[in-house]
């Protein structure tokens, strides 16, 4: 069963699960989910917490014992599990398969972790642990979600936001939820009669965007040519390397164009998709793009980069920011010209 976190909070009123997966990337989503289920945990009388990390040194039998080590005196226990960043190997998955197993009512499990993909919400151990349990999705709203998580953060707060707010407050405070959380908090305490307007964001606001290459990425795959040169302003202010912009717009292109290879070699684009592992939330963003994009364009963009990178290692006074902005109208479909070279 699936629960959104701001949906948690509600479903603890009911008995408790044998297990929650807190599993996601967005850290304040982790915490707050975390904190709702202690305090529920503890105000049924699970007093004990345990945590163990996952890794190869784990002491399996240590965690099984505290499902074993029962009494009528004993207190009722929560124990969390911290998986490991880069996912879990088959030992892994099969240990958890087994503490599924061992689970009763006297036993909470939590399991934190990173975001899954399809492929692991098929996986025995995710099907073990949330057959009695709760798995709550903790991932950072996207540019369409963020307006929607912002009208359910103003309603806990007794705010009433207008449309023009909301959209201010989604457009400064992209990818940092802990800053728009706090600012939320601070214009619930400036304003009691909790009215937000657009004059009185701007006169209380200031700018909290967090962006990283990968929203750069999925903008530019989108064809979103205002929004990728606000992510680049930003990513500039906040002094991020140009060269790792440049490695992760190669990769991206790199894929498209092994893609539109594998085309021509007469493979179906699902058939590639999964050849290449591609996540099913991405699948739609880059069926788009290369639509978008032929292969002949894509090749144009891998030059256009090569010379940037070429600009950017040798020549100092060169503005590689303007060249990144040049290349960003290019891959959303507008015309450009390449980089000048510099060469002997």
């Amino acid at each position: 069963m699936r629960v959104f976190p701001e949906q948690l909070a509600t479903q603890l009123k009911q008995p408790l699960k044998q297990s929650y997966l807190l599993l996601g990337n967005e850290p304040l989503l982790l915490n707050e989910s975390m904190q709702t289920l202690l305090q529920a945990a503890r105000q049924q009388g699970f007093d004990e917490k345990h945590h163990f990390e996952i890794n190869a040194q784990t002491d399996w039998q240590a965690i099984f014992d505290c499902c074993q080590a029962l009494s009528l005196f004993s207190a009722r226990q929560i124990i969390v599990l911290s998986l490991p960043d880069n996912g879990l190997n088959t030992a892994m998955s099969k240990q958890l398969v087994e503490l599924a197993s061992l689970l009763h009512q006297d036993i909470l499990l939590v399991v934190l972790g990173p975001r899954i993909n399809k492929r692991q919400e098929s996986a025995q151990w995710f099907k073990a642990l949330t057959k009695n349990g709760l798995w709550v999705p903790c991932n950072t709203p996207d540019v369409r979600q963020l307006p929607r998580f912002i009208q359910q953060r103003c309603q806990q707060l007794n705010l009433q936001a207008d449309h023009e707010s909301i959209q201010m407050l989604a457009q400064s405070h992209e990818g940092n939820l802990l800053a728009l959380a706090q600012s939320l908090e601070k214009l619930s305490l400036l304003y009691p009669d909790g009215q937000l307007t657009l004059v009185r964001l701007q006169e209380s606001s200031s700018r909290h965007n967090h962006f990283t290459p990968f929203q750069l990425v999925d903008a530019l795959l989108a064809g979103q040519a205002k929004r990728s040169q606000r992510v680049l302003t930003q990513l500039q202010g906040e002094g991020v390397e140009p060269i790792i912009l440049l490695r992760t717009l190669q990769k991206e292109l790199f894929q498209l164009n092994r893609i539109h290879e594998m085309g021509l070699e007469g493979k179906t684009l699902a058939n590639i998709f999964e050849h290449l592992k591609v996540w099913q939330q991405r699948r739609p963003l880059l069926t788009g793009a290369l639509q978008r994009l032929p292969r002949q364009r894509v090749t144009v963009l891998i030059q256009h980069l090569a010379q940037l990178e070429v600009e950017a290692k040798t020549s100092f006074d060169h503005d590689i920011w303007l060249g990144l902005r040049q290349f960003s109208i290019g891959m959303c479909g507008l015309p450009i010209s390449p980089p000048p070279t510099h060469l002997p």
